[in-house]
C-alpha cells in the first residue's frame, strides 16, 4: 500500500488589507480607461497649465509671476487618471515636476508609486507608449529639463539617508534606470524593447529578436545589418526606420569604453577618499587591458567596493554620482561578460564566482548572503581535481545565488506587476526584461553549462522532453506520474487543479488541492505546503528554472509520464515515448489499495466540557482531542516557559452539537452528514459516474457547512467558556487575542497526516468573532479542498471529528518550521529550519530563510524575499509590515537555541511518552524578543514506497561521487 503521510503544517490564508491591495479591482472599467487613454491625442492629460510654487494653477498663457517663486508648466491630469490615483491608487502615468517626494516614494504602499512609474515607463517602450500612444506627441504635455531637474531633486534629498540607501540599494539602483535625473540612461532596455517591437512587426525577425534578448553580444550589430540586407525587398518604410533605430541603439550600447568620461563622473565627487581613488586606479589600469578575463572581476570588484563605502560619502549628489557610475559599469560588464569564453572547468568556476560577486556589487544578492556563501565558491581552492560532489556543492551553491537573484527581481516587483497584469497582460514582460538586463543573466547560462559539464562526467541527466537548459531542472521528491501536463505562466490564484493532472507553477497557489505532479520555479522554501506535500504523499516534485518553464510551454495540454529518481534526475516524455514497463505503473494502480481507515474506536465522545491544555498530553491524541492539541500539552509539560497556555474544545463538544436538530432538514446535522455519504454510496452502485457522485456530496457539504455557520452554540458552552478564559487565560474573553486552531483526528496517522487541509483564525480578538470561528472551524472539514484530499486517500472520511486548540497570541518577531533531519541535504542528526518574518509566513509557502544547522555550524541554503509580513497587535486582527533584505532573519542565539530545543526533543519526548517513534519532527516555533515560542510538533514521515521504488531506483544513475575531474578539464 502507497504510504500516504503528512500532507502539511498548518496553511494559513491571511486577508491582509492596505491602501492598495486590499481592494477587488474594477478591470473592465480600468482596462476601458486604459484605451481611451491610449487613443486620446492629449492621452491621459487635460491641458497645459502652469503649476506655480505656492500651489496655485494657471493657464497657459499666464505663467506663474516671480514675486511667488515661479513654477513650471507641463499638463494637467484628466479626471480619469486622478480617480485612478485616487480610488485604486494607480498611477499609469505620473509627471514628475511639482509631484510631491514622499508621495513618490511611497513608503507606505511597499514604494508602489515608484514603481509603477517604471512599469509605465517599459509599457511604453514595448507598445508604442501605451496609455501615451498618441499623447506622446503632445506638445508641452512633459518637459524633459523639469522632469531631469525634479529627478537630481529627488534623489538628492532620498540619498541623505544612508539607511534607505542600505535596506533598498537594488531598487534605488534600478530606478536611476528610469526617472530621468541624466539623460537616457537605458540603453539596454530600449534596445531590447525595439527588437521585440520588431519581431512582432515582422515575425521572421524572431531568432535574432531571441538572440538579443538571451545571448547579446556586440557580434549583434552585424547579424541584424546582414539580416535587413537578406529581407530589405520586403521591408516597408516604417520597418526601415525601426531597423534604423535599433541599429543606432545598438551601436550606442556597445561603443567601446570610454575611460575618460567615466574618470570625468568621479572627478564630480566632491571629496576625494579611498573609494574615488581605488576607481581612479582601475579606470586607468583597465585603459590598458580591457580583456574580459581581467576587465569583469575588476568591474565586480569595483561594484561592490561602491555598495560597501558609498556611505563614506556625506553628500546626496556624489551618491547619486557613485549610483549612475556603478550603473554604467554594470553595463560594460554585461557585454564583457558575453565575450569571457571559458575553455577549462577552472576558469568556468572563476568566472561563476565573479559574477556572483558581481551580483551582489548590483544589489541582486545580499551583501549578508554572499558573505554565507562565498566560503562555498572560491574557484581558487580547487587545486589540480576535485571530486564529483565537491563540484556538485560548488553547483547547488551558484544554482542558487541564480534563483535569489530572480527572486530579488520578483519580490521588488511581483506584486505591481500581478496588479497591472490585470488590466494590461504586457505588464508581466517586466521582470523577465529586468533579469536579462542583469548579471543574472550571464551568470544562469554559466551556471548551465557548469551543471551539464558535470552531469556529463557523472551520468546524472535529465530527460525533460527537448527543452533547453536542462541543467537547471532538479528533482527534489521521487515520484512518478502520469497525465496532462499544464503549465501556469504568471499568478495561480484562481485556477482550478485537477487531481489526475501535472502542474507547473512559477508559485503554486496557498490551497493547492490533490495533483498528480508538480514542478515549481525554484526551490524556495524547503519546508512550504507544496514541497512537503509532495515529499509526504509521494507525489513527483521538481524545481525549474523560469526559461524552462517557458520552454514547456508548448506541451501544455499534452499527457506526459513525469518521474523524479532517487538521486533527483528528471525525465518528461511524451505520450509516444512511454514504455510497456512505465504504462504498467499506472494499470496497477487501484484506488482502494491507496485509502487508509480513520481510527474511530477509541475516540471518548462522551466528553463534553472544556479541557486545560495542561492537562493533556500525548495519549490524549485521537481520543479526546486531535494532534495539535495533546502534542502542544506534552510540550508544555516539557517546556513550560516555552509554551503558552491554552484551551481546547475536544471531540465530545463538537458531537454534542451536531446532534441538535438541523434547520430545514428533518434530522440532526450528523444524521445529515451519514445520510449524505450513504445517498453517495447509494449512486455509486446504481452506476453513478465518480463526477456525479462528487458533485452531490460537494452540494450536500455547502448545505451543511452554511447550517453549521449559523448553528447556535449551547449557553452551558459559551458560559463554560467564558469562565475558562478567565481562568486560563486571566482576562475576560474579548480581552486576549486568541489563534482558534482546527484540530482533527485524521491527522498524524501511521499513513495520512491532514494537517493544513482546515482552518485557523489569527489573532481573534472580539468575543462574537470568537464564537463565530469556533463554528467555521468546525465547517472547514467539510470545504471542497479538505473532502477532495480525505475522500481521495481515507476510505471513512465521514467519520472525521474537529477539536478546536485556543491559544493566546503571541506577537513574534519572525517564526517558522524546525524538521529535525536535513532534507534534500545533511543528515538525519541535521536540522532544516525555514523562517520568515512575522507570523505565519514559512508554513504558508513563503520565501522564507532556509538553513542547514548542523551540531557545528548553519549553512544558509535560501534567503528571504517575501517583500511584506504580518504582526499581531494587542486589539486583534494583523498589521501589515514592509521587509527588507539587508540582514538575516535568525541571529547566532536563535540558532544555538534551536539546536538546543532540537536536542531535548529527540532525546526527552520519546522517554515521556513511552514512545518507540525515533524518527524526525516537524515543529513550528518563533522568537519574541529573542525568546523561543514552541507552537506545534508532528513526526515527519516521508513516503518511504517512493524512495524504495523498483522503478525509480532503476533511472536513478549509479554516481561515484569520490571520482576526480581535473580542474584543467575542457568545458566542450
Amino acid at each position: 500500500m502507497l504510504k500516504i503521510t503528512q500532507l502539511l503544517l498548518t496553511s494559513l490564508t491571511i486577508c491582509i488589507a492596505s491602501t492598495m491591495y486590499a481592494q477587488d479591482l474594477p478591470v473592465a472599467s480600468i482596462k476601458k480607461s486604459i484605451e481611451t487613454f491610449k487613443e486620446n491625442a492629449r492621452g491621459p492629460y487635460k491641458k497645459i497649465e502652469w503649476f506655480c510654487k505656492d500651489g496655485t494653477q494657471r493657464e497657459a498663457r499666464d505663467p506663474c509671476p516671480d514675486d511667488i517663486g515661479g513654477g513650471v508648466q507641463h499638463a494637467s491630469y484628466s479626471d480619469d487618471l486622478i480617480a485612478l490615483g485616487k480610488k485604486h491608487h494607480l498611477y499609469v502615468a505620473d509627471i514628475l515636476a511639482n509631484t510631491d517626494k514622499e508621495l513618490f516614494w511611497d513608503v507606505a504602499n511597499d514604494h508602489s508609486r515608484i514603481k509603477q512609474y517604471q512599469l509605465a515607463r517599459y509599457l511604453g517602450s514595448v507598445d508604442d507608449g501605451w496609455v501615451q500612444r498618441k499623447s506622446q506627441f503632445y506638445r508641452g504635455a512633459v518637459q524633459s529639463e523639469d522632469e531631469e531637474a525634479w529627478g537630481i531633486d529627488f534623489y538628492e534629498w532620498l540619498l541623505r539617508s544612508d539607511t534607505r540607501l542600505r535596506q533598498n540599494y537594488y531598487l534605488l539602483r534600478q530606478t536611476l534606470r528610469d526617472i530621468p535625473h541624466d539623460g537616457d540612461s537605458n540603453i539596454a532596455q530600449r534596445m531590447r524593447s525595439e527588437s521585440k517591437i520588431l519581431a512582432e512587426d515582422y515575425p521572421k525577425f524572431m531568432d535574432a529578436r531571441i538572440k538579443i534578448h538571451g545571448k547579446p553580444s556586440v557580434s549583434d550589430i552585424q547579424m541584424v545589418q546582414e539580416f535587413r540586407t537578406k529581407h530589405k525587398g520586403n521591408l516597408s518604410d516604417k520597418l526601415k526606420s525601426q531597423f534604423d533605430a535599433l541599429e543606432k541603439t545598438m551601436a550606442a550600447f556597445y561603443a567601446p569604453i570610454n575611460f575618460k568620461e567615466l574618470q570625468a563622473q568621479v572627478n564630480q565627487v566632491s571629496v576625494k577618499n579611498e573609494l574615488t581613488e581605488r576607481i581612479t586606479s582601475f579606470l586607468a589600469n583597465s585603459e590598458r587591458d580591457a580583456s574580459p578575463e581581467i576587465l569583469v572581476p575588476e568591474i565586480a570588484d569595483i561594484l561592490c567596493l561602491i555598495r560597501q563605502e558609498i556611505e563614506t560619502l556625506d553628500r546626496g549628489s556624489d551618491k547619486l554620482t557613485m549610483l549612475d557610475l556603478s550603473n554604467e559599469l554594470e553595463d560594460i560588464l554585461l557585454i564583457k561578460t558575453q565575450e569571457w569564453k571559458p575553455e577549462t572547468l577552472k576558469s568556468l568556476l572563476y568566472k561563476i564566482q565573479t559574477l556572483g560577486y558581481a551580483a551582489t556589487g548590483t544589489g541582486l544578492i545580499e551583501m549578508n548572503e554572499w558573505a554565507a556563501v562565498e566560503p562555498y565558491l572560491i574557484a581558487d581552492s580547487y587545486h589540480n581535481d576535485k571530486s564529483v560532489a565537491q563540484l556538485n556543492d560548488f553547483l547547488a551553491t551558484s544554482r542558487g545565488l541564480v534563483e535569489w537573484s530572480a527572486s530579488q527581481v520578483k519580490a521588488n516587483y511581483q506584486e505591481i506587476v500581478d496588479i497591472y497584469a490585470q488590466f494590461e497582460p504586457k505588464a508581466y514582460g517586466f521582470i523577465d526584461d529586468r533579469v536579462r538586463s542583469s548579471v543574472a543573466l550571464d551568470l544562469g547560462e554559466s551556471v548551465s553549462t557548469l551543471g551539464a559539464f558535470i552531469a556529463k562526467h557523472s551520468g546524472l541527466e535529465n530527460k525533460v522532453m527537448d527543452i533547453d537548459g536542462q541543467s537547471s531542472v532538479r528533482g527534489l521528491n521521487p515520484g512518478y506520474a502520469y497525465g496532462e501536463l499544464v503549465v501556469i505562466e504568471g499568478s495561480p490564484e484562481g485556477v482550478e487543479v485537477d487531481t489526475e493532472k501535472i502542474y507547473v507553477f512559477e508559485k503554486p497557489p496557498s490551497d493547492l488541492k490533490p495533483v498528480a505532479g508538480i514542478m515549481t520555479v525554484s526551490e524556495g522554501n524547503l519546508v512550504s505546503h507544496v514541497q512537503l506535500l509532495a515529499r509526504n504523499l509521494g507525489i513527483p516534485n521538481a524545481a525549474l528554472s523560469q526559461e524552462n518553464l517557458q520552454d514547456l510551454s508548448k506541451y501544455s495540454g499534452k499527457n506526459v509520464f513525469y518521474a523524479v529518481s532517487n538521486k533527483g534526475s528528471v525525465i518528461i516524455k511524451g505520450e509516444d515515448d512511454i514504455t510497456d514497463e512505465e504504462r504498467e505503473l499506472f494499470t496497477k494502480k487501484q484506488r482502494s489499495t491507496s485509502q487508509v481507515t480513520v481510527p474511530v474506536e477509541k475516540i471518548q465522545l462522551d466528553k463534553k466540557d472544556i479541557i486545560n491544555m495542561r492537562d493533556l498530553d500525548a495519549s490524549a491524541s485521537g481520543k479526546l482531542v486531535g494532534p495539535k492539541a495533546a502534542n502542544l500539552g506534552q510540550l508544555k509539560k516539557m517546556f513550560p516557559d516555552q509554551v503558552v497556555e491554552g484551551l481546547v474544545i475536544p471531540f465530545g463538544i463538537f458531537k454534542d452539537h451536531m446532534d441538535q436538530k438541523m434547520a430545514s432538514y428533518d434530522g440532526s446535522y450528523w444524521e445529515f452528514l451519514n445520510n449524505a455519504f450513504a445517498k453517495a454510496e447509494d449512486m455509486k452502485t446504481s452506476g453513478a459516474s465518480s463526477k456525479e457522485i462528487e458533485t452531490f456530496q460537494l452540494e450536500e457539504l455547502k448545505r451543511l457547512r452554511d447550517a453549521i455557520n449559523v448553528m447556535t452554540l449551547k449557553p452551558s458552552f459559551v458560559n463554560s467558556l467564558r469562565a475558562d478564559f478567565q481562568k486560563v487565560f486571566k482576562s475576560p474573553i474579548g480581552k486576549t487575542p486568541v489563534f482558534l486552531r482546527s484540530d482533527t483526528n485524521m491527522e498524524d496517522l501511521e499513513e495520512f497526516t491532514g494537517a493544513g487541509l482546515n482552518l485557523t483564525l489569527f489573532n481573534i480578538l472580539d468575543e462574537d468573532k470568537i464564537l463565530k470561528g469556533i463554528k467555521d472551524v468546525w465547517a472547514s472539514p467539510y470545504t471542497e479542498r479538505s473532502f477532495k484530499w480525505r475522500q481521495q486517500y481515507l476510505s471513512n472520511p465521514e467519520n472525521v471529528f474537529p477539536s478546536i486548540l485556543i491559544i493566546p497570541s503571541v506577537d513574534v518577531d519572525y517564526s517558522g518550521v524546525m524538521i529535525t533531519k536535513g532534507i534534500n541535504q545533511g543528515t538525519d542528526e541535521d536540522l532544516t529550519i525555514a523562517f520568515s518574518r512575522g507570523a505565519g509566513g514559512a508554513v504558508d509557502g513563503q520565501a522564507a530563510e532556509t538553513r542547514l544547522v548542523t551540531t557545528t555550524g548553519s549553512r544558509l541554503l535560501s534567503p528571504a524575499r517575501q517583500a511584506d509580513y504580518i504582526r499581531l497587535p494587542a486589539t486583534g486582527g494583523v498589521k501589515k509590515n514592509i521587509a527588507t533584505f539587508d540582514k538575516q532573519i535568525l541571529n547566532e542565539k536563535n540558532i544555538n537555541d534551536i539546536r538546543a530545543i532540537a536536542q531535548s526533543i529527540r532525546t526527552r519526548l520519546p522517554e515521556m511518552t513511552g514512545s518507540t517513534y525515533d524518527g524526525a519532527y516537524d515543529v513550528e516555533l518563533g522568537f519574541e524578543n529573542d525568546k523561543l515560542w514552541l507552537f506545534q510538533i508532528r513526526p515527519f514521515v516521508e513516503n518511504k514506497t517512493a524512495k524504495t521504488s523498483e522503478y525509480l531506483e532503476s533511472i536513478s544513475p549509479v554516481i561515484n561521487e569520490d571520482f576526480l575531474i581535473t580542474l584543467d578539464a575542457p568545458i566542450n
